[in-house]
């Protein structure tokens, strides 16, 4: 009758256990499947120039970082200044992958904001997105120049990811 009592009891330890647990995580550090693999292949259109497109293998033999932004997105909002200075400091090719997005509405924002992006691709239905494993807006892929995946940021990114995690990382691989 006693072990019966116990087991509600053994349960609801072990619940608190694996919440207490899951509080200690943080939310931005989702392992990607992605890393030290190929990136997906893609070839889209320009947002500047939709009649001209980039392709994965234009690429080769650079390391470059793929954002992706939205003209919707709030939290790109965010972003925007640290790639902005960012951008300023040519250190690599920073290439915009625009997300489910309006070619009008994607324009007027840079054109108001400003524009970080060595150039802006178009993934107006979100399957290039989902090739790369987006869980939502911004997020950024640094790719090295055998077209390797090497780091995923969840998020924006800020100048301290940008000086801690982003930039030691892009000078071994520009030196590698």
């Amino acid at each position: 009758m006693k072990a019966k009592a116990l087991i509600p009891l053994a349960i609801f330890i072990a619940l608190v256990a694996f919440l207490g647990i899951g509080l200690t995580l943080n939310p931005r550090e989702i392992p990607s499947p992605l890393i030290d693999k190929p990136a997906p292949d893609f070839a889209l259109p320009q947002l500047a120039q939709s009649e001209q497109q980039l392709k994965l293998a234009d690429m080769q033999g650079k390391v470059w970082l793929l954002n992706v932004w939205a003209s919707w997105c709030v939290a790109c909002r965010e972003e925007h200044p640290v790639l902005l200075q960012f951008a300023r400091q040519n250190v690599l090719p920073i290439i915009g992958l625009n997300y489910k997005d309006k070619r009008p509405d994607a324009l007027a924002w840079l054109q108001e904001g400003g524009d970080p992006y060595t150039l802006s691709i178009v993934d107006a239905e979100g399957r290039v997105g989902i090739d790369y494993g987006v869980y939502g807006v911004p997020e950024s892929f640094l790719i090295d120049g055998k077209g390797r995946i090497r780091y995923k940021v969840i998020g924006p990114i800020t100048p301290e990811v940008l000086e801690k995690e982003l930039l030691p990382r892009i000078k071994v691989l520009q030196n590698a």
